[in-house]
């Protein structure tokens, strides 16, 4: 009897200590909310729509600016909306199923400049997002926009990029926040 009420007492502190740490590790996650919520809907929901615009293999990628008006051919309706400071569109990895690639959208603001004019753009060598101004790399081709160098990993708070979804309809993709 009393072997099994130390059992028991043990696995309740195991199971506290767990708790505990994962509400403590929380303070420790990254920040991906920083740039504010405006609407994105990118209509790419057709074969033709996503033959001409969308992305067709690993690390291919497009932006969509509607202020700036890229890509400069894309139509923009009353209904698109691009976010914050644009979105990124790239092909890579399902962090889901292994070697599985799929379209991946970001918001093209850098969460630590916080400005919709700063916008990452993709270093071809290493296919990471980079900002211009402070120089943080973030992760777009793994599925997290996660902060790999620069101030958005280390500073106080790590900030990640804002990420959108890709869903699969009638042989293309619609973007969506």
């Amino acid at each position: 009897m009393k072997l099994i009420v130390h059992r028991n007492i043990l696995t309740l502190s195991v199971m506290a200590l767990t708790v505990m740490t994962a509400f403590v590790s929380c303070g420790e996650d990254l920040d991906d909310n920083r740039i504010p919520a405006f609407s994105v809907q990118i209509n790419l929901a057709n074969a033709g729509l996503w033959n001409t615009y969308g992305v067709h293999g690993y690390g291919d990628f497009r932006y969509f600016v509607r202020q700036t008006g890229e890509p400069s051919n894309f139509f923009y309706g009353e209904t698109t909306y691009t976010g914050f400071g644009g979105v990124l569109l790239i092909d890579g990895m399902n962090p889901f199923e292994a070697g599985s690639i799929v379209p991946l959208a970001y918001d093209l603001a850098c969460p630590v400049e916080c400005n919709a004019d700063i916008r990452v753009a993709i270093d071809p060598d290493g296919l990471d997002a980079v900002c211009p101004v402070c120089g943080s790399h973030y992760d777009v081709t793994m599925g997290s926009g996660a902060p790999l160098s620069g101030p958005a990993l280390t500073g106080q708070v790590k900030y990640g990029l804002q990420r959108y979804h890709a869903w699969p309809q009638n042989g293309g993709y619609m973007i969506t926040r």
